[in-house]
């Protein structure tokens, strides 16, 4: 089942032009419109937010942008530049799934199909994309549906920024949108709204044969291509240093066996021409464009640089399964979309050097059926504070050579979050005499404490004088459980001298 991301963005000119400016951008909420040529008039072509809220919009002449807002900030729009950043902007959205296209003037297009499972599925995928845009100063609004066309509707129209179609979903979901959401000519919108025609749902209740008499084939066009009855192929853009091997078929493919010996054959060539190169693939988009004009896209990715062939095939075909031939494949394409130097080493006898197993194989195949995400590693963080003490790292990044202090034992399994106990202890520094847990008192043995951690106060100003005194206990039973008290015992600036716990040692 073919998934597709629509990426709309409605501030696009604007939010490019701020970007572009840096410290010397106007301010978030001023008022800000791009303006240019429409035959003899100068027009409002792009507004903000702020302008937007202001009452103003694309196509007003700029005089009467300017009465309208006394204190509008006015500058020339640059359509060219407009496009070209949004051409920069789907080669960098590459790395979400194989098949990216720009959706001008103001969108990006993404088939996400076999491609959400490595973030974490779709609706974590899709929060990730509009987050990231966030954080680098555009505004987003993002859609996934089952076509290009439902995808592009929902992102633009829908009630909410984000929202996700259920598989094989039908035309209820676009009945309620405007006719503008068809992507059919301004001209034929107000035609049709002149006949009384106001919402999709409404165009799908008529014949289709009077419609296109009257208007031509585009609506029924566009309708075709929303509900997923008419293919609308993705021309997805292809970095200028793509490593890329095609092969194309007189007549199509479609066994599984066929195409297992076809991606041998492509994944022979690229390897070549990485050895050329001198790199080793990261990841891998092998896209098998059918006969019906759909295409069926394939990404697999590796913890360390590869340029074993056989190693690259058999990740790939073990995603043969997820590739729905139709007809037939007449054309594919494979790409190192992620390509890095592979680091020479000498090959030394191990009588000199003990060998160390590698388990990049191993490492690669669990993280093409779990996700990237799924897979890492632990590794120590410069923090006093227990719960920030703890990093997750890629499964085979380097070793930083950073440790976890020695000083103190710490124990083998920390809670998510320290959870309060109840307590019988005497003030300020001796450990509890016993304590409640999950509804289940204990009675302590003995105990080992205090250790004082104080607070960052470089990261918030709450922890300027906040301190934690941990003490290790162990009970009647011989469980050792890991306790602190918030606070010094003393002063209840320091803390509110309520106790938690926080770890078990094994």
């Amino acid at each position: 089942m073919t998934r597709v991301v629509s990426l709309f963005l409605p501030s696009w000119s604007t939010d490019r032009l701020r970007r572009k400016a840096g410290d010397a951008a106007p301010p978030a909420e001023a008022p800000l419109v791009l303006i240019g040529r429409e035959g003899n008039r100068r027009v409002v072509l792009a507004a903000n937010a702020a302008a937007v809220a202001a009452g103003l919009r694309p196509g007003i002449p700029v005089t009467k942008a300017q009465v309208l807002v006394p204190d509008l900030i006015v500058q020339d729009a640059e359509p060219a530049a407009d496009v070209e950043a949004l051409d920069r902007l789907a080669t960098w959205l590459l790395r979400y799934a194989p098949v990216v296209a720009p959706d001008p003037p103001d969108g990006i297009i993404i088939d996400s199909t076999g491609a959400d499972h490595l973030h974490g599925g779709e609706a974590v995928m899709l929060e990730g994309l509009i987050g990231r845009l966030a954080m680098s100063g555009i505004a987003a609004r993002g859609a996934i549906a089952d076509s290009w066309g439902a995808a592009h509707a929902l992102a633009r129209f829908a009630a909410r920024a984000t929202i996700i179609a259920p598989e094989r979903h039908d035309a209820s979901l676009l009945e309620p949108l405007p006719l503008a959401a068809l992507r059919i000519d301004a001209s034929i919108v107000a035609a049709l709204r002149t006949l009384g025609f106001e919402t999709i749902g409404d165009i799908l209740a008529q014949p289709r044969a009077p419609l296109t008499l009257r208007f031509g084939p585009a609506i029924g066009r566009r309708i075709d291509q929303a509900l997923g009855d008419l293919s609308e192929p993705i021309d997805p853009i292809r970095p200028a240093d793509l490593i890329e091997v095609r092969r194309s078929f007189a007549e199509p493919i479609g066994a599984a066996e066929t195409i297992a010996r076809y991606i041998a054959k492509l994944v022979d060539q690229l390897c070549d021409r990485l050895e050329a190169a001198g790199l080793g693939a990261r990841r891998l988009d092998l896209i098998c464009h059918r006969v019906d004009s759909r295409s069926q896209a394939v990404r697999v990715g590796m913890a360390t640089p590869v340029r074993d062939a056989k190693r690259l095939t058999r990740l790939l075909c073990d995603k043969i399964e997820t590739i729905e031939p139709g007809f037939g494949i007449e054309v594919m394409t494979l790409a190192a979309s992620v390509a890095e130097p592979i680091e020479r080493r000498q090959t030394v006898s191990s009588l000199i050097e003990e060998s160390v197993p590698d388990v990049s194989d191993l490492i690669d195949t669990l993280m093409n059926r779990v996700g990237e995400q799924a897979l890492y590693r632990l590794a120590p963080v410069a923090s006093d504070v227990p719960e920030r003490s703890v990093g997750r790292i890629p499964a085979m990044a380097a070793d930083t050579g950073a440790a976890w202090p020695g000083h103190w034992p710490r124990p083998s399994r920390l809670l998510a979050h320290p959870e309060q106990v109840e307590t019988v202890a005497l003030l300020p520094d001796h450990p509890p005499v016993s304590f409640t847990w999950r509804g289940v008192r204990r009675r302590l043995r003995r105990g080992d404490g205090p250790e004082r951690v104080f607070g960052e106060w470089w990261k918030r100003d709450a922890e300027l004088v906040a301190v934690r005194d941990y003490f290790r206990v162990e009970d009647d039973a011989g469980e050792r459980y890991w306790l602190y008290r918030a606070g010094d015992g003393e002063d209840t600036a320091t803390g509110s001298h309520r106790w938690f716990i926080h770890g078990v040692f094994g």
